[in-house]
């Protein structure tokens, strides 16, 4: 049996000068709802690459996001098995 889902993450991207931020935003098929942020920082000596700063600060909220599903699965495994579990990227 195949099954098929999607998971739909919404991104939401606030520059300010040099600063940028991200919020990466997931529900989960059980209503579980999950927020992650990033942020960036452009040093004054740098030119200019908004792109470079959305990259990074979404990089950085999406990698927040997947730490917290590590540790909602591991939690998860533990309430089954009752042995620790120590999942990694």
């Amino acid at each position: 049996m195949q099954t098929h889902l999607s998971w739909h993450i919404d991104l939401s991207l606030d520059e300010s000068g040099p600063e940028t931020g991200a919020v990466a935003q997931l529900r989960l098929p059980n209503a579980t709802e999950m927020s992650a942020r990033g942020h960036s920082k452009r040093h004054p000596d740098d030119p200019v690459q908004t792109l470079v700063g959305e990259e990074l600060a979404t990089a950085r909220a999406l990698n927040d996001l997947a730490h917290q599903l590590l540790r909602k699965a591991a939690q998860e495994i533990e309430q089954k098995t009752h042995a620790p579990a120590r999942p990694h990227l």
